[in-house]
Formats: C-alpha cells, sequence, structure tokens
C-alpha cells in the first residue's frame, strides 16, 4: 500500500526541481546583464573611490565648493518652485471642460519629447547674439545688447533652474491632478452647503488630502533633481568659465578632462545629500497613505 503512495511525492519533487532548473536558466541571462551593465560599473567605481588623494584633491578645487552651493541652490529653488506651480496648475487643470482637456496635451509635450532637441532649442533661442529672445526684444523694444542669458554667470543659472522647472513641471502636475481626483467631491459639496469659500476649502479639503503625495514628490523630485545634467550640460555646459556646475555635471568636466577619479569622487560626495532622502521616502512610504 505504501509504494502507489511514494511515487507521486518523488514525480512532484522532480517536477519541482525541474521547474527550478528551468527558472534558474531562464533567468540566468537577466542577471548576467544586471551583474554586467549594474554591478560591475558600480562596484569599480567604488573602487576607484576608495583613493583619498582624489578628495583631497577635489576639496582643493574652487570649482567644487561653488558647484556644491550650486547644487544646494538648484535644489531648493527648482523643486519647491515646481511644486508650487505645479500644485496650482493641477488645481486648474482638474476642471471638467473641453478646452482645458486640450491645453493639457499640450502642456505634456515638453515632458513628452526627447531633452536634448528641448533643451539644445532653448540653447538657441538664449543665443545672446543671434538668438530669438534678444531678436524679439530688439523689435518689440529695441533693445541693440539684449541680456546675456548665457554668458553672464547668474542669468545662466537662472536659465537652467528655468529650463529645469519647465522639462519636469509637466510630469509632477499629472500627479497632483491624480491625487485631487482622487478627492472626494461630496466633501466639496458639503463645504460649499456650509459657505467654505475657495481657499478654505482648499485649506481644510485639498491640502490635508494632497499633503502626503506632495511631500513624497517633493522628495522624490530631488533625487531625480540631483541627478539630472541635461538641463545644466546641454544649456550652457556648466559655464561660462565652469561657474554654474552641479555635482551631476562636474563628475563629466573631471571625467572630460581625463581626470577619472576626481569624477568618481565629485559623484561620490553627493551620496550623502541622496541616502537621507531616499531614506527617509522609503520611510514614508512604508508607512502607508497616513504616513
Amino acid at each position: 500500500m505504501t509504494a502507489p503512495l511514494a511515487a507521486p511525492r518523488e514525480d512532484a519533487s522532480g517536477f519541482t526541481r525541474d521547474r527550478a532548473m528551468w527558472g534558474a536558466i531562464m533567468l540566468a541571462p537577466y542577471v548576467l546583464v544586471f551583474a554586467v551593465m549594474v554591478v560591475y560599473p558600480v562596484a569599480y567605481g567604488l573602487w576607484l573611490g576608495l583613493n583619498w588623494n582624489s578628495y583631497r584633491a577635489l576639496f582643493a578645487d574652487p570649482i567644487f565648493i561653488r558647484t556644491v552651493v550650486n547644487t544646494i541652490i538648484f535644489l531648493f529653488v527648482a523643486v519647491n518652485l515646481k511644486f508650487l506651480i505645479a500644485l496650482m496648475l493641477s488645481g486648474f487643470f482638474v476642471q471638467q471642460r473641453a478646452w482645458i482637456r486640450i491645453v493639457l496635451v499640450l502642456f505634456i509635450l515638453p515632458w513628452a519629447v526627447p531633452s536634448i532637441p528641448t533643451i539644445l532649442s532653448f540653447r538657441v533661442m538664449l543665443n545672446p547674439e543671434n538668438g530669438m529672445l534678444n531678436q524679439q526684444l530688439f523689435q518689440w523694444f529695441g533693445i541693440m545688447e539684449g541680456p546675456g542669458w548665457l554668458t553672464d554667470p547668474k542669468l545662466a543659472f537662472i536659465s537652467s533652474i528655468f529650463v529645469h522647472i519647465w522639462k519636469s513641471l509637466p510630469f509632477w502636475t499629472l500627479i497632483l491632478i491624480t491625487g485631487r481626483l482622487a478627492i472626494a467631491q461630496d466633501l466639496y459639496e458639503a463645504a460649499s452647503v456650509d459657505g467654505a469659500n475657495r481657499w478654505q476649502q482648499f485649506r481644510f479639503i485639498t491640502w490635508p488630502s494632497l499633503a502626503t503625495l506632495y511631500v513624497t514628490s517633493t522628495m522624490l523630485s530631488m533625487i531625480w533633481t540631483l541627478g539630472d545634467f541635461n538641463s545644466v550640460y546641454l544649456l550652457t555646459g556648466g559655464g561660462p568659465g565652469d561657474l554654474n556646475h552641479v555635482l551631476a555635471t562636474l563628475g563629466i568636466r573631471y571625467m572630460r578632462n581625463n581626470n577619472l577619479d576626481l569624477g568618481i569622487a565629485s559623484i561620490i560626495v553627493a551620496m550623502p545629500l541622496i541616502l537621507p532622502m531616499v531614506f527617509v521616502m522609503v520611510k514614508r512610504l512604508s508607512k502607508g497613505p497616513d504616513a
């Protein structure tokens, strides 16, 4: 009686082993690609980052100190201004009107198109000598010498922030629109019946419902903004005079000058800014929607 019962167990265990074996075979190419494309470059970069002489040379470079200041200003201004505008625009685009939906589609286009052609288009438009913006200033107001949008250090830095906001604003506006649409309309109807104005509805209904999404999105945007080199590198190249670099572009500058060690060190230095934000964001997400 025991022999017929033992055979199915052996067959089941053999079937399980075969499934595990074929699963490992099918997974092996992905593991290999991940190891070659992710694990090896990261491990090699960390190994190069163990050279303490690179950090001494990095901190002795005056461009690095200015880059750190630029990065902090870029993060604070760009992220906060971007989300303030996104919060206001989300309230506008959430209205159920046909023409607003058409405007929303046009508004999304800057985020949908690739970064390289759009930012290079801004570089052409902001050219101080023959750019479209200065030409329009001459035609409309007779200004012979327009502002040096890309040659003046302050204006070049402001232009980089503007381009970054212009490029990423549609995405975060969509995120906040989604959060607004998840709010029950009965709350607004009840508030209107009680005589609440639009500001009171935003203060006591909209903002408490969006606060968690707003803060989490802000931290995620800070992480992405810290790694965004397109807005600065494609527009100004970190110039003029290497005065407008951020940490994301400083590494490229060193690598372009054949200083790979300094490039890796400048990237590793950004880790103390990234890791706390990642930790806080993961901790908030793990607590659920009420965090």
